[in-house]
């Protein structure tokens, strides 16, 4: 536990979870897509989806989306931010199987005509939890430094993955591996103590069979 976790986040209100954990799961988010999104669906489940208007969980998300920290004041009109920086954008209550009551899946494009799908719920006191990207199930808090790199499913990834951030003192303490079939695309997540640098990521992203490798900082 950290002080984070008994003191609660710094944030525009009313609530940690609708509010402060939503614009962290719009930024997390916007990181992942690597780029500003241009365009931006928002599926809202669970209590997201029957009170995000009254509890400002449509602009917290929006305001994340578009790289606002949960304390950043321009929550309260990333709405209108949103419309005169031409993002078109459209929130859409629903349900998703087996999730935490409080989720969203988003689906971003940026200017390139890059995707990203990525679910993530709020589970409390403004903290967050990533369970899905690209159709590929992950375990993200966004706390702490983390690695998320796609590959192809070789034998030795894992191995040639670590070994590189074992050469730079990097010390894992939460690792999850996803793949969509045997040698199909896989995904690997990686949380650490401290601090990844740029050139730590670069390395493993030229490493055979490496798609990405994207370093997401704590948000």
């Amino acid at each position: 536990m950290n002080v984070f976790d008994i003191i609660g986040p710094v944030m525009i209100g009313p609530s940690s979870s609708h509010t402060a954990g939503a614009a962290r799961i719009g930024r997390m988010a916007r990181h992942l897509l690597g780029q500003p999104a241009e365009k931006a669906h928002i599926l809202l489940a669970g209590s997201f989806a029957h009170t995000y208007k009254g509890h400002g969980t449509d602009k917290a998300i929006l305001a994340g989306i578009m790289d606002m920290a949960p304390d950043d004041k321009r929550i309260r009109e990333s709405l209108e931010i949103a419309e005169k920086e031409g993002i078109e954008y459209t929130f859409e209550p629903g349900e998703l199987e087996n999730c935490h009551p409080n989720t969203a899946k988003i689906t971003l494009t940026g200017a390139d005509g890059k995707t990203l799908v990525m679910q993530a719920s709020s589970v409390g006191g403004g903290n967050i939890m990533v369970t899905e990207i690209n159709g590929l199930k992950v375990e993200i808090s966004g706390q702490y430094a983390t690695l998320i790199v796609v590959h192809k499913d070789e034998p030795g990834m894992i191995a040639k993955v670590t070994t590189i951030m074992s050469w730079h003192d990097m010390n894992i303490f939460n690792f999850m591996l996803s793949r969509e079939k045997k040698g199909g695309t896989a995904v690997m997540t990686i949380e650490v103590d401290g601090v990844i640098g740029e050139a730590i990521n670069q390395e493993i992203s030229q490493l055979p069979n490496v798609t990405s490798s994207t370093l997401i900082k704590p948000l």
